[in-house]
This record gives C-alpha cells, sequence and structure tokens, in this order.
C-alpha cells in the first residue's frame, strides 16, 4: 500500500479537470502539493479551492521544457529537502486533424507535452527514488491509448507511447521498492476538448462545435471521481488503472476484435472525438 497523508505528491496538469480533482483529492488526504500548470490563472484558481492550511506550492511550468522541468525540481530539493514521493504526470493537450494534412509542428506540439513531458517527469526524479527504495510514479494515458481514433494519430500516437514507456519502466522497477502505475481515462468532463487546437479539413470533417457536443455525450465521469479513482489505484499499488465504465468496455472490446474494433468505433462517431 502507498500511503498519502504525509507525503509530498508533483502534479502537473493541475490548472483543471483531472488536474484540479486530485489537488483537491490529494490535500484533502493530507498530502503536501507540489502542483504546476502553464496555465497560470487556472493554477491559481484550484490553490484557491484546497482546504485552509493546505501544504501546497504553485508554479508556472511548460512541461515539454526541460530546462523548467531541471529548475523545478532544485527547487523542490531546496524547500522540501528531497524529491517527491508521488510523481503525477498529468499535463496533455489534444489536436484534431487529419494524418493526411497533419504538419510537422503540430506533431511535435502534441508529442512534447504529452510524452516528453511524462519522460522528464519520469526521469527527472527516479534514480533519487531508487537511491532510497521508495516512491511511485503515475503516468496518464488515456483509452486512446488503447485503440486508434479517427482525427486523433497524434493524441493516439502519444498516449500509446506513454502506456509503452511506462509498462517498460514498470518492468525495469520491478523489486526496487518504486511503483509506476499507469491511468487509462475515458470520457471525463473536462475542457480538454473545448481547449482543443482544431485542424480538419474536407466535407468529412466535424465542426468544432459537433466535436464538443459529441464529447460532451460519452463523458459519464466528473474530475472528482477520477481522482479518486487514481488514488485508489496510487494506494493499492495498482499498475493499470481504468476509469470509468466507458474504459473498462473499451479496454474490453479492443482485446475481443483488436483489428476491428478502431474501425467501428471510427465509423460510429462518424469523426468526432470520444
Amino acid at each position: 500500500m502507498t500511503e498519502i497523508a504525509g507525503k509530498t505528491v508533483l502534479l502537473t496538469g493541475a490548472a483543471s479537470g483531472i488536474g484540479r480533482g486530485l489537488a483537491l483529492a490529494l490535500a484533502a488526504k493530507g498530502a503536501a502539493l507540489e502542483l504546476a500548470d502553464k496555465d497560470e490563472a487556472g493554477l491559481s484558481e484550484t490553490m484557491s479551492q484546497l482546504p485552509d492550511g493546505a501544504d501546497a506550492v504553485a508554479r508556472g511550468l511548460d512541461v515539454a521544457e526541460k530546462s523548467q522541468w531541471e529548475d523545478w525540481a532544485a527547487d523542490i530539493a531546496e524547500r522540501r529537502g528531497a524529491v517527491p514521493d508521488i510523481v503525477i504526470n498529468n499535463a496533455g493537450v489534444t489536436l484534431a486533424s487529419y494524418a493526411r494534412d497533419m504538419t510537422d509542428e503540430d506533431l511535435a506540439w502534441v508529442m512534447n507535452i504529452n510524452f516528453w513531458g511524462v519522460v522528464y517527469g519520469t526521469k527527472l526524479f527516479m534514480p533519487q527514488m531508487l537511491e532510497r527504495n521508495s516512491g511511485h510514479i503515475v503516468n496518464i494515458s488515456s483509452v486512446f491509448g488503447l485503440f486508434g481514433v479517427r482525427s486523433q494519430s497524434a493524441y493516439c500516437a502519444s498516449k500509446f507511447a506513454v502506456r509503452g514507456y511506462s509498462d517498460s519502466v514498470r518492468v525495469e522497477l520491478d523489486g526496487t521498492g518504486v511503483n509506476m502505475t499507469v491511468v487509462h481515462p475515458g470520457g471525463i468532463q473536462t475542457n480538454i476538448v473545448r481547449n482543443i487546437r482544431y485542424k480538419l479539413q474536407g466535407q468529412d470533417a466535424p465542426s468544432r462545435d459537433d466535436m464538443i457536443a459529441g464529447f460532451d455525450q460519452v463523458t459519464p465521469t466528473s474530475p472528482k471521481g477520477a481522482a479518486e479513482t487514481i488514488i485508489n489505484g496510487i494506494e493499492k499499488n495498482n499498475p493499470r488503472v481504468l476509469i470509468g465504465p466507458d474504459a473498462r468496455r473499451i479496454d474490453f472490446w479492443q482485446r475481443l476484435i483488436p483489428a476491428r474494433f478502431p474501425i467501428k468505433v471510427g465509423q460510429r462517431s462518424g469523426g468526432g472525438l470520444g
């Protein structure tokens, strides 16, 4: 079991959605928080919602910039005297673009945040965790890290990469006292689609409004519920966490018909996200 109370938890993407839900739930459990997000206004709002007396420090951070990670790690070490006990790499973005039209710059933007942001957050703290034989790393993938989705090739690539990287690191950590959990949220009631970088072209492309409406129809889980599921997985040292009934159904069907399931979903969704 991993205890939360009294532990220092590092969390990226804390300005909204799952990140804010995690910050509030972790603070309620007595964790000391190191919170970061590029959206500093949203991060301030998260801080304002924490319970009185919460031990929390917020920092603006672009997870795609390795030097900013290094500066943050040095600051934490100076203030806390050690690396965090738990690292949750949650920050992420998405892009709506067909692969035929996608620019290298847009693909790099998604990969740098969603994948390299996770790699930096993992590699930076893992050596010291190994030295002390304790720690827990939590990397947020997605159900889109389980199967391919029309117009989401960049996002799916990044989340498959998070899954593969995390699963491999977990094998390397076996028996060290350092745990790895990879999380696959289904539809969560967040602003990720409202904030999407929309680049779809052609008559077959859904509008941004249609994409948002479609996403809203397939998001059964609240950020609070997602946070509770993740924390339960951390406490139990679960290697893999699926969030929501949709995630469990997707996991089942992609295992049953892995070659056909993505095509069926793409046909049913009409090209939308979700």
